[in-house]
């Protein structure tokens, strides 16, 4: 039997009737763990199968028009095959490079339809070269002497295509409009990564053609597409494009996207390039020529007139943060779809022919009196009709609606240098504002 003393011990405190029992009500301390990062809610796009060229034969060739004139025709198109069909070409071409250098495409690799493309892009800057600028003073807006080259380029284009192999005449008229479109705009002056994505409607249209096969897609990004960035450079530097949109359709450059597209997916497993990597002169100048993605950031550096990355292109500054290419090649694809194929002031410049066809029940544009893209007016303006409201769209912006017009910053950094008496870079004003 316990003594009394132990009974004593052995039985629980009570609290005095003043102070509460705390034991039960306190949380049990938890290790610190680090919480995820928050995932992207869209997928990553993937590439959908390619479908085969059709029968030209049974094909009606037309004059490209725009049918994208409300928001109901864009929800046809995000529905339509013509929207796989785009989005299978374009990513078919972004993974024929993965892991792939410009240089690992040579001569002897080229078929002969994409030599005669190479030959036709060394045509047309015979024509830049034919087609001086017109003395503006120093003015940093669009050059009209680029009209002149325009002009020029559609004189004498069509015996290039009989070359290449497009026929009859009413195909080279339907071909043709997505190749002088890929130059720029003739009335407004200005050029944009809408212009780039008709560059490759105009692959897209030869493919269909069956003139370039899926065999040529790694030349026709690193050795066509590489070639057709050095002409608009030249053709930007001559005639002073300005930017289609007041900072870029996707921020990332004034004028280009798919250098960004192509360029991460060449560098998907690189040994030692890095996101970050882009902020080192050394792998910029040493490594600029055989990948899309740094030559277009040292291109980038180049005509703007403040010092780094953070201040003159911030959204590349951020994606340099990333951890690997393959974050970035997906992000680079989400934006394709989200900041091109499903924005309505950048899809109503689409053109669509017989080769990259429209959906029955789209608009027209001759119903609806609309002018052409190449008739609109300078200065002017189209309607389009959204939520049952007429929307008035400036005809100076690609990518910005109702944007307004902005100096090419290739332009800002000739006249620069021409101040400067052409030599060296100086020094660059840090942006306060």
């Amino acid at each position: 039997m316990p003594s009394t003393t132990e009974t004593v011990e052995n039985k629980p405190e009570k609290p005095s009737a003043g102070i509460p029992d705390l034991r039960n009500r306190l949380p049990k301390l938890q290790p610190r763990r680090r919480q995820p990062p928050p995932s992207n809610p869209l997928p990553v796009p993937e590439t959908p199968n390619l479908p085969s060229p059709p029968d030209s034969s049974a094909l009606i060739f037309q004059k490209p028009t725009r049918c994208i004139l409300s928001p109901h025709d864009h929800e046809l198109f995000l529905s339509s095959p013509t929207y796989k069909l785009l989005l299978a070409f374009v990513f078919g071409l972004t993974d024929s490079v993965v892991d792939t250098p410009v240089s690992a495409v040579r001569d002897g690799d080229l078929s002969p339809a994409v030599a005669q493309i190479l030959e036709m892009l060394e045509k047309v800057e015979d024509v830049v070269r034919r087609s001086p600028p017109e003395d503006q003073g120093d003015s940093r807006f669009g050059n009209k002497g680029f009209r002149d080259f325009l002009d020029l380029a559609e004189k004498e284009h069509s015996e290039w295509h009989k070359e290449l192999g497009v026929s009859p005449k009413e195909a080279i008229l339907e071909v043709s409009t997505y190749f002088l479109q890929s130059f720029g705009n003739r009335t407004r002056i200005d050029y944009g990564s809408g212009h780039e994505l008709n560059f490759m409607l105009w692959l897209l249209c030869l493919y269909q053609l069956q003139i370039v096969k899926t065999s040529d897609f790694r030349p026709l990004v690193l050795r066509v597409f590489t070639r057709y960035l050095r002409l608009m450079r030249l053709i930007q530097s001559t005639y002073y494009l300005e930017p289609a949109g007041s900072h870029g359709v996707w921020g990332l450059d004034d004028y280009q996207f798919l250098p960004f597209l192509f360029g991460a997916s060449q560098l998907l497993h690189h040994p030692f390039i890095r996101p970050l990597s882009i902020h080192q002169n050394l792998i910029l100048e040493e490594y600029g020529n055989d990948y899309l993605y740094l030559g277009q950031v040292n291109f980038v550096n180049s005509v703007k007139n403040v010092e780094g990355l953070r201040w003159h292109s911030p959204m590349l500054d951020d994606i340099s943060s990333a951890k690997s290419w393959e974050k970035v090649e997906g992000g680079m694809r989400r934006m394709f779809v989200a900041e091109v194929l499903k924005k309505l002031p950048v899809m109503q410049h689409f053109l669509f022919g017989s080769l990259v066809p429209a959906m029955e029940g789209m608009s027209e544009e001759e119903h609806l009196g609309v002018p052409s893209e190449e008739d609109d007016l300078e200065g002017g303006e189209i309607v389009v009709m959204k939520d049952g409201m007429k929307h008035v769209h400036q005809m100076n912006s690609w990518g910005d609606c109702c944007g307004i017009k902005v100096p090419s910053s290739i332009a800002a950094a000739q006249e620069m240098k021409k101040r400067m008496g052409g030599g060296g870079d100086g020094l660059r004003r840090i942006p306060f504002d």
